[in-house]
């Protein structure tokens, strides 16, 4: 296993070159563009298809720089040297922990000002180059895909407050013993909870700007479904604790890998089971009985259910039917990889359940009334 990019640097070249980048971590940002790619896909195609249309927004330029702005920029540019000046004073340290060193209330005091300074200093300089004697009003056209940046990052803040959120209501004992821990703590991520909240902030601002949600949730079926699968390869390479039940089966065919059939994840960042004889440092533990690598499952699955949605798009023209597909597709596959996966599990009734089976049964109901929905009202949503 990998759970820094510099294990798995090793790995490749056999060299080790000290990186405060963990592998789960590095994979979700690379999920993040890999769903920002499919996403602008998405909206250029449905603007081309006139189901989308640009605004018009007007604006003014050439204003000289105003001071409260000057204050924002000087803030953020203190939080960004008050870190970095002591992460890289104290680079040892951010290696081995760098979670510890950007959630501490330790930093440089001179690196925060040296950069509120300059991060003030630039965005008067950037300012005044374009200010006019008479500021003037102008029309400008914003186009779908434009807001991406801005839903993007909204969907990155929602998403993991989310995340955080349903993992900590997952596994509520150990949220009540450290609570601030598990508030601030990078790992334990639950990925309905960054579905539901980091969906509601996308759906929010393609609203404010004159967008139909049916038709952004169209727009997100497949680019979600992919950036799911990209983000299961972080929770395999870094052994993230999301894998399956003990597998001490056979393999059924020979030419499969045992990698792929049951997996110990060695050097795994859960740093669950036993420890590895001869290993030092801070990820030694390795599961002292094979399991079910679900994460992997998870990325094969997805990513051909993406290339599914992604072939079927141009075919599916009723608003909101991509989306109920592709909550069908999430919550069946999901429904059916919590049989063999670890998790927490709730008793109700005499019913025994994961918070993740309740959540994917209702996604799948939800998709299926949806479908129903668009099939109902085609001639309605015709023009929609």
């Amino acid at each position: 296993m990998f759970p820094t990019v510099s294990h798995f640097l090793e790995y490749l070249f056999g060299i080790q070159i000290p990186l405060p980048f963990n592998t789960f971590g590095v994979f979700v940002a690379l999920a993040f563009i890999a769903g920002y790619w499919a996403f602008t896909k998405e909206l250029k195609r449905k603007e081309a298809l006139g189901l989308l249309h640009p605004v018009k927004k007007t604006t003014t330029i050439g204003l000289p720089p105003k001071p409260i702005e000057l204050v924002y920029n000087g803030v953020f540019g203190f939080l960004i040297g008050y870190k970095l000046v002591y992460a890289l004073l104290n680079y040892k340290l951010f290696v081995s922990d760098a979670q510890t060193v950007l959630l501490s209330t330790s930093g440089s005091l001179l690196g925060g000002l040296f950069f509120a300074g300059l991060f003030a200093y630039w965005d008067y300089k950037e300012k005044n180059k374009y200010k006019l004697a008479q500021p003037k009003h102008v029309v400008v056209t914003e186009h779908p895909y434009e807001l991406m940046g801005n839903m993007i990052v909204w969907a990155a803040v929602w998403g993991f407050l989310g995340a955080k959120i349903f993992d900590n209501l997952e596994h509520w004992d150990s949220f009540v013993k450290d609570p601030i821990g598990g508030l601030l703590s990078f790992s334990g991520l639950t990925f309905y909870g960054g579905l539901i909240c980091g969906g509601a902030a996308v759906l929010y601002i393609a609203r404010k700007n004159g967008i139909k949600p049916l038709h952004m949730l169209d727009v997100g079926g497949p680019g979600m479904m992919l950036a799911y699968s990209v983000g299961r390869i972080g929770c395999h390479m870094s052994g993230d604790g999301d894998w399956g039940i003990v597998n001490l089966n056979p393999k059924p065919f020979s030419f499969l890998p045992d990698w792929l059939w049951a997996y110990t994840y060695p050097n795994n960042v859960a740093m669950e089971g036993v420890a590895i004889p001869g290993c030092t440092g801070k990820f030694c533990s390795v599961l002292p009985l094979p399991v079910y690598p679900t994460p992997l499952y998870e990325v094969i699955v997805c990513f051909v259910l993406f290339l599914i949605l992604w072939r079927i798009r141009h075919q599916v023209k009723l608003p909101g039917m991509l989306f109920g597909i592709y909550l069908m597709m999430n919550g069946m596959e999901r429904f059916f990889i919590e049989l063999i996966r670890v998790n927490t599990r709730y008793h109700v009734a005499g019913i025994s359940f994961t918070q993740a089976e309740m959540i994917s049964s209702l996604l799948f109901i939800c998709g299926l009334l949806l479908v129903v929905f668009s099939l109902k009202n085609k001639e309605k949503h015709a023009n929609y």
